[in-house]
């Protein structure tokens, strides 16, 4: 099954949600998985990828962070917890889902954090995302040049 653009959107608007309660409540992001899906009315998303995204994130957190981090002006705990969760979700997006092109990772993140974030989070999370496309995609960036 080919989930649609729009399921794939609506998918990550959940994930920067529940990315955000994990890191309000201070629990692992694996353990919000049953209580946010139970709490929203996820028809129209993809739940398979919502799953992988969140349990891939804790797995590779750190791994997430540090590139994020290698990207950034600041330390990751100085972030915003919305921009943290667009982050993590993207950069792990470019790192393990390489089906997904670049430029959709990083104009959805740029509409969440235009959506969610602080009035100009969405500068700040373009430039870290397209220093780890330029880093994770080198090969997609060419072949589009």
């Amino acid at each position: 099954m080919n989930p649609s653009a729009a399921a794939r959107s609506r998918t990550r608007q959940f994930l920067v949600q529940a990315l955000y309660q994990a890191q309000l409540t201070e629990v692992d992001y694996v353990d919000v998985l049953t209580p946010f899906m139970n709490d929203h009315n996820m028809k129209r998303a993809d739940l398979e990828y919502f799953r992988e995204i969140i349990r891939g994130i804790g797995s590779e957190e750190q791994e997430l962070i540090s590139l994020i981090e290698s990207k950034s002006d600041r330390k990751f705990e100085e972030l915003d917890p919305v921009e943290k969760g667009i982050l993590l979700m993207s950069a792990f997006e470019l790192r393990s889902r390489i089906e997904v092109p670049y430029r959709v990772v990083i104009n959805e993140a740029i509409e969440l954090a235009k959506s969610f974030g602080a009035t100009d989070s969405y500068r700040y999370v373009n430039t870290i995302l397209d220093g780890l496309a330029r880093e994770l995609r080198t090969l997609e960036q060419n072949g589009n040049q």
